[in-house]
């Protein structure tokens, strides 16, 4: 017997047909209902899957640097709004507050966090532990209109649906989501929007014979959204993926970038068991470059999580986190091995760091993207 969430897919598919699989994993995802995200906190040790902030706090800290630093770049603003898209149950902005706590209780003082949260368990924790810690006051419910601060996006992008495509016989076809009365399964058909091919062509992707890819229109409505949030100030995406010429390489990923994850183990059917896994896909960086600038999110810097974290200061924080009066060897281990993990170049520190500014001087950088520039990205002259 199939999941409430399968029976409602199943039965959108008998009415209308193969649906796109970018509405597959909307509904898988999102569903307000049923939708994996949306009916429990996923992140962490004891959930599905580990981003950076679940590591340690350092990657917190890090990050906290660069918001005050953008602070100061924007010449201090008050107040100062820091908009997280997906924080989850509030890993990474707990961090970050803390840190300026300590270190930056100006900023503190003056900064609005706006977090950007559709799963109502998610947001509940997120505000429970924000009060927990007496930072409930910093919430602002609805996000500002026109908003002068730090826009951030950890690891957000690559759940955004994606459209799947794929090289048939010389043309582009569309891997569509159907179902064959035992499981959904993947119908190529013709394309459900020519800007599918449009972008391909602009980002200079050619599939070879048989190979799979994707496009992720979403990412578009997503720039909308946040190019009408902020007024000034930047945006600071961290997340895997890659320019689109190593992301379309057909000896890397002929079947495509799409993952999917349920008890930290990867799966290898995107189309098993909807709403109890997540669902990824690469970022596309050159494409997320291209589409910011046409809104006026002015493409800055693009390096690795790895070069980012170094820059920033990572090394720094470990120092003085061996100074701190109380510290155990076990604790400062515990830091340094999270701190190696985070600079791995085989995982999270081939992550990619994108940097996009709004109504800002291009050449004020934070200290994060001294080493600016991978293949790919197109910057300001």
């Amino acid at each position: 017997m199939g999941s409430p969430l399968a029976d409602l897919i199943q039965r959108e598919i008998a009415e209308r047909g193969p649906i796109t699989f970018a509405r597959f994993m909307e509904l898988a995802l999102y569903h307000p209902q049923h939708g994996y995200y949306m009916t429990s906190v996923r992140a962490g040790r004891a959930g599905d899957f580990l981003t950076a902030p679940e590591t340690h706090p350092i990657f917190g800290w890090v990050i906290a640097r660069q918001v005050a630093e953008c602070w100061d770049l924007l010449d201090r603003p008050e107040p100062f709004h820091l908009v997280e898209y997906g924080p989850g149950s509030g890993t990474l902005v707990l961090a970050i507050l803390r840190y300026l706590s300590q270190n930056e209780p100006h900023l503190l003082e003056r900064l609005r966090y706006c977090p950007i949260e559709p799963s109502a368990p998610a947001r509940a924790e997120l505000l429970r532990r924000l009060g927990t810690a007496g930072w409930a006051h910093l919430v602002t419910d609805a996000p500002p209109a026109a908003a002068s601060g730090l826009v951030l996006a950890n690891e957000v992008v690559d759940a955004l649906p994606v459209h799947r495509v794929r090289q048939e016989g010389g043309e582009l076809r569309e891997l569509f989501v159907g179902w064959d009365g035992q499981r959904f399964v993947a119908v190529p058909g013709p394309l459900s929007t020519p800007e599918l091919a449009d972008w391909l062509a602009r980002l200079g992707v050619q599939p070879v014979e048989g190979q799979e890819t994707e496009v992720c229109l979403a990412m578009l409505g997503w720039l909308d959204e946040v190019a009408r949030r902020l007024e000034r100030g930047y945006l600071l995406v961290l997340d895997y993926g890659a320019p689109a010429p190593e992301r379309a390489d057909p000896t890397r990923f002929p079947r495509g970038t799409i993952r999917t994850y349920a008890a930290h183990a990867r799966g290898s059917d995107p189309l098993a068991d909807p709403g109890e896994r997540d669902i990824t896909a690469h970022v596309d960086f050159t494409m997320l470059s291209l589409a910011a600038a046409e809104r006026g999110l002015v493409p800055l810097a693009l390096t690795t999580q790895a070069e980012f974290l170094a820059q920033a200061g990572l090394g720094e924080l470990l120092v003085a986190l061996q100074a701190e009066p109380g510290m155990t060897a076990a604790q400062y281990l515990a830091a340094r091995a999270a701190a190696l993990h985070l600079l791995d170049p085989g995982g999270m520190g081939a992550f990619r760091v994108a940097l996009f500014g709004k109504a800002i001087d291009p050449a004020a950088l934070p200290s994060g993207f001294r080493q600016r520039l991978l293949t790919g990205v197109p910057l300001p002259e």
